[in-house]
C-alpha cells in the first residue's frame, strides 16, 4: 500500500510543478512592466539629427480616407506601360491577363476574383477606390502598400482604367490587322 502511495505521489508532484512555477510573483514580470506594447500610444519624435530612411510612404491610413485622394499620376503612355508591368506581377496570378478573374490562383478561390474589365470598373469606380482596394487589400485580395510605391499603385491604376480593356478604336484595329492578315 505505502509502495502505491510513494509511486503515485512521485508521478503527481513532478505534473504540479509547472503549475506551481507559475504562481509565484517573479514568473510574469517580464509582462507587467512598465513598457511601451507594440502599436500603442504616440510615436515619440525621432531624435535631432537623426536620418530619415526611405520607406514606402502611403499617404493614407485607411480605405475611409482614400475617398480625399485625387490620381496624381495622368493616364500616360508611359504611365500605363509601367502599370501593365506591375499588374502582370502582382495581379496577373489572382485576375489574369484578360482581368477578368481567371488567373491560375484565381481558380483556385471559392469565389472567383474581381472581374475588372466589368463596367462597374471601367466606367463608374473612381480611381481612388481602386488604389484602396490595391493598397488595403480586400476578402480575399492581399494588401500591396508594402510591395507599390504609391506612385507604382497609381500606375497600376491608370493600367486597369486605361490599358486593360481596350477602347472600341483598339478593337477596330486589331480587328483590321487581323482581317488583313487573313486575306
Amino acid at each position: 500500500m505505502k509502495k502505491g502511495y510513494l509511486i503515485s505521489l512521485a508521478i503527481f508532484i513532478p505534473a504540479l510543478a509547472p503549475s506551481l512555477a507559475t504562481a509565484w510573483p517573479w514568473s510574469r514580470d517580464m509582462m507587467n512592466q512598465p513598457s511601451i506594447k507594440p502599436q500603442e500610444g504616440e510615436m515619440p519624435p525621432a531624435p535631432r539629427r537623426s536620418v530619415p530612411v526611405g520607406g514606402y510612404p502611403t499617404q493614407v491610413k485607411d480605405r475611409l480616407h482614400a475617398w480625399r485622394l485625387a490620381n496624381p499620376v495622368a493616364p500616360s503612355a508611359q504611365s500605363i506601360a509601367r502599370g501593365k508591368q506591375f499588374y502582370t506581377v502582382f495581379c496577373v496570378p489572382c485576375h489574369g491577363d484578360s482581368g477578368k478573374g481567371d488567373g491560375p490562383v484565381g481558380k483556385k478561390f471559392p469565389v472567383p476574383p474581381m472581374d475588372l474589365t466589368i463596367d462597374f470598373i471601367q466606367k463608374e469606380a473612381f480611381d481612388n477606390w481602386i488604389y484602396a482596394n490595391i493598397t488595403f487589400g480586400g476578402r480575399l485580395m492581399p494588401a500591396y502598400r508594402n510591395d507599390l510605391m504609391p506612385d507604382e499603385r497609381w500606375d497600376v491604376v491608370n493600367y486597369i482604367k486605361h490599358g486593360l480593356v481596350p477602347s472600341p478604336e483598339q478593337q477596330t484595329a486589331r480587328q483590321q490587322g487581323d482581317d488583313d492578315g487573313v486575306r
